[in-house]
């Protein structure tokens, strides 16, 4: 199967939509929501939840107090300041272990931490595989790599031709580990400084890792003249611009209906959309 990771150096661009979109029109696909810190890709395809697994990562401290002799230390030498009154606080735990190596009376133990939940779910436009990562956790990385397995298990096990993943924003370890191993990376911009600023980064971490780059500015009538530095940059390091997607309040009005824009109306954007994956399809089957 032939893996697309949609991408964007900053959150807002509309690679979600976009991606939404992308299920409705692409046919022999499984979809992928890789942003767990907060996942919305479902907000759009309204998934029935088939399979829920419990994600473990990562550990916390735990104090027995009959053990403690209360002599401080601990609390100390905890450069998180996670323990007061002789207590862990979970959410500022940073699983080092030093308090456990450090306590004379071995009152402190190292337990394992449930970090989130990922799900196998199923949509009218097919399975889709996500995750929720709990409030506080950091091991976001390790939770995308299992989304991602599963996306590609269930690819195997039907023979699908397409997985289509919407990734998360930036260029932190969640975006590594969306991008290992993919076919291409479409970078979703959008005509402003900081928009043209983080695709120079997110374009810098997918030549790092060898994945194959299109763009497409979202947005792009909204400033035509910085839509024409994107492509002048973009021309200059030899990346394909592969569409422009005009303003419409049919994609706000499609996302309260809870539809993709493509579903909702047969205007200028869908027609754009719909080119879009036409370019991606044909440079997959290259």
């Amino acid at each position: 199967m032939k893996e697309i990771v949609v991408l964007s150096g900053k959150g807002g661009t509309g690679k979600t939509s976009i991606v939404a979109s992308f299920a409705a029109l692409a046919q022999s696909k499984v979809l992928v929501d890789c942003d767990v810190d907060a996942a919305d890709l479902h907000l759009l395809l309204n998934p029935k939840v088939k399979e829920e697994k419990e994600f473990w990562s990562g550990q916390i401290a735990f104090i027995d107090e009959e053990k403690c002799t209360e002599c401080g230390l601990c609390q100390e030498l905890c450069r998180f300041g996670a323990i007061k009154d002789f207590e862990v606080d979970p959410l500022s735990c940073e699983g080092c272990g030093f308090c456990y190596q450090v306590c004379p009376a071995d009152a402190i133990t190292m337990k394992d931490s449930m970090s989130g939940h990922s799900f196998i779910s199923e949509t009218k436009y097919g399975y889709l595989c996500h995750a929720r990562l709990g409030i506080a956790q950091e091991n976001s990385g390790k939770l995308v790599a299992l989304v991602r397995q599963n996306a590609k298990l269930i690819a195997e096990r039907e023979n699908l031709d397409y997985i289509i993943t919407d990734g998360p924003p930036g260029i932190g370890c969640p975006v590594i580990s969306s991008l290992s191993g993919a076919s291409l990376a479409l970078l979703v911009t959008e005509p402003t400084l900081s928009g043209i600023h983080d695709l120079e980064r997110v374009i810098g971490v997918c030549r790092h890792f060898g994945i194959p780059v299109l763009v497409c500015v979202n947005k792009y009538d909204l400033n035509e003249e910085n839509t024409y530095r994107i492509e002048s940059y973009c021309t200059n390091e030899g990346i394909e611009v592969a569409a422009r997607i005009s303003f419409d309040n049919a994609i706000t009005e499609a996302i309260v209906q809870g539809l993709p824009v493509v579903e909702y109306s047969n205007n200028k954007v869908t027609q754009q959309i719909k080119e879009l994956w036409q370019i991606i399809s044909t440079k997959l089957e290259k």
